[in-house]
């Protein structure tokens, strides 16, 4: 899929079939629900296919399996990265590193960014695919907060050698650091990790 001279509306249509979903908002609600560690993975399952499908009778038919698999491919904007495996050490490594921005507590900073850069009101747009929303926020320009907030939150302090620079750095990082999402089970078995 190629943003620039392939019509998303048709490629969604042709690969999900039935009636779907694709408004930003609706995988931004994603998102949050599966990084909600209070809702049981079941419910999670129910409730993703009551967001992306109008008729829960065409997803009986398609398969809760297809379902959800369109459901991901959805939400990845049909871009797979097949030079990782889940097996390989790095993409592990890759999955666990902290989130640098999150749709719940910098709402108002991506929603100034788009209003900012794009004259697009968030809140009044009747619709936006979700495949643009995606690459209008990868495009955000350095001067907009978000994108300032997301590089301390990135930044490595190991590799600044100017000790008042780096404490600086420190300080903003830790300033604008998200909450930790992770539930009670999931830091345990991170502590757990870390000790071998």
């Amino acid at each position: 899929m190629n943003i620039l001279i392939d019509n998303i509306d048709d490629i969604v249509a042709k690969k999900i079939n039935i009636e779907f979903r694709t408004d930003f908002r609706i995988a931004i609600l994603f998102e949050l629900l599966m990084q909600d560690s209070d809702i049981k993975k079941e419910d999670k399952l129910f409730q993703s296919l009551i967001l992306f499908y109008p008729n829960l009778k065409e997803v009986e038919e398609l398969g809760i399996e297809k379902a959800i698999d369109n459901i991901l491919w959805f939400y990845k904007c049909d871009k797979e990265d097949n030079s990782k495996k889940e097996d390989d050490d790095n993409y592990i490594e890759e999955r666990k590193q902290k989130k640098i921005y999150s749709y719940e507590y910098d709402d108002e900073y991506i929603y100034s960014a788009f209003l900012n850069q794009y004259h697009i009101n968030l809140q009044k747009i009747k619709y936006l695919h979700w495949w643009e929303f995606k690459a209008m926020f990868n495009g955000l320009k350095d001067d907009n907060e978000i994108v300032k907030i997301m590089g301390y939150r990135a930044m490595d302090l190991s590799k600044i050698k100017d000790k008042d620079e780096r404490k600086r750095y420190q300080k903003l990082k830790q300033y604008y650091a998200l909450p930790d999402m992770r539930s009670e089970e999931e830091k345990e078995t991170d502590f757990a990790e870390s000790l071998w």
